[in-house]
């Protein structure tokens, strides 16, 4: 999800809300602490220099139960953002604090912001001799009557 799509679904909400992947919300007297882009400048082991650049949310549980962030509140640090640190519209990440700091994509479902997993992944296949997946196909949809019709010179 992009920053401009956060501003326009944050423009339509009265509360926010943020949901964890296995389904359970994130408590609601969290804040945002942090709203902030990220440059990433990299090799990958193909030897291909790249760079991306995310915007980066993180939530914090803090133990204030009685101050909740309102939208038009996050949309203010999220203008702010945008000014201080000259964030385009970029794909947001949202950092969330379990076990360790997790780092997830954002959805929205209508009522909930999404925290979506994320995976890592090879970019550099074809230089690391990574086969490539072979498309599964189903027996039942086999055109055979080409093959195997006594006119299909396959015998």
């Amino acid at each position: 999800m992009k920053l401009s799509e956060v501003k326009s679904k944050l423009n339509e909400l009265k509360t926010i809300s943020f949901q964890l992947p296995n389904g359970e919300l994130v408590p609601n007297h969290f804040h945002v602490t942090e709203v902030g882009k990220i440059s990433k400048h990299f090799i990958d082991c193909g030897g291909t220099v790249r760079k991306e650049e995310v915007a980066n949310f993180q939530l914090w549980n803090a133990n204030d139960y009685d101050h909740r962030l309102h939208p038009e509140k996050l949309l203010d640090i999220i203008s702010l953002s945008e000014k201080i640190l000259s964030i385009e519209d970029l794909e947001i990440e949202v950092e969330y604090q379990a076990d360790t700091i997790g780092k997830f994509g954002l959805d929205f479902d209508g009522t909930h912001f999404l925290l979506t997993s994320k995976h890592t992944d090879c970019l550099a296949k074809d230089q690391c001799g990574i086969p490539v997946e072979k498309p599964k196909l189903q027996l039942a949809n086999l055109n055979n009557e080409s093959c195997c019709s006594p006119e299909g010179n396959c015998c």
